[in-house]
């Protein structure tokens, strides 16, 4: 398993625990709005860790911090995850994921196995706009939201695990009648969190635009027609 950056202490990546973030490369998304550009685009200019000091970190750092965070990239494209999941459960941390949910047969194989307990999925958009909002001709979307009903299905009958959606919302890619769309897909799910977009500089295109915060509250409320629990991330301070 390779990882190219670490957050060794985060207090917002797995919300009411403290974790250890650990950044996968490679993605089978070309987002415009991803800010993890050079991760996803050239994985292999971006230094590796050593595998052997990363796990002798966390082996020191059990019972200091709760918990290990993976996102990308894409997590999933790696197929020894499962693997590092379960060495890094074997330490006795929670494990909190997060996908874009085109691996629907390795999600439902961690949740089986016990090695996720907390899945922060991402739905680029409604399924008729992932084309244009993910940068790929065939996004298989249709994965997407199978992965999707999997985790409201599963979470109903097991709580063993919870999960959130999420979707970083782009003034150019974003209306209200797409989450209508979206809502409708996945009511039922949990909770869903819709979050502000910044371009920090590394984003794979320029010239996108956050939305404006009255706009980002009538898309969830929207939502919350669908789902109960719905909130903004990045607009406290709008």
């Amino acid at each position: 398993m390779v990882f190219h950056g670490i957050e060794k202490l985060s207090l917002v990546d797995f919300d009411g625990h403290t974790a250890c973030t650990l950044f996968t490369g490679a993605c089978n998304f070309r987002c415009p709005f991803c800010h993890n550009a050079s991760l996803v685009l050239d994985p292999g200019s971006v230094p590796a860790l050593d595998t052997e000091m990363l796990k002798a970190y966390l082996e020191k750092r059990r019972g200091l911090i709760d918990a290990v965070c993976i996102p990308g990239g894409e997590p999933t494209l790696n197929s020894d995850l499962p693997d590092f999941i379960a060495y890094v459960k074997s330490l006795g941390y929670l494990v909190k994921l997060d996908t874009n949910g085109t691996n629907p047969a390795m999600l439902r194989a961690l949740i089986e196995k016990s090695l996720i307990d907390y899945v922060a999925m991402d739905i680029k958009n409604s399924p008729e706009m992932y084309p244009k909002t993910t940068g790929i001709g065939n996004p298989n979307n249709e994965k997407v939201f199978e992965s999707a009903q999997y985790l409201i299905k599963e979470r109903k009958a097991s709580t063993a695990f919870d999960f959130e959606f999420r979707t970083t919302i782009v003034k150019e890619f974003h209306t209200e009648d797409d989450f209508i769309i979206i809502g409708s897909e996945l009511c039922g799910a949990p909770r869903y969190f819709l979050q502000k977009f910044e371009d920090r500089g590394n984003c794979i295109a320029s010239s996108l635009h956050a939305v404006p915060k009255e706009d980002a509250e009538g898309f969830a409320a929207v939502l919350r027609d669908y789902i109960p629990d719905v909130g903004l991330r990045g607009y406290d301070d709008d």
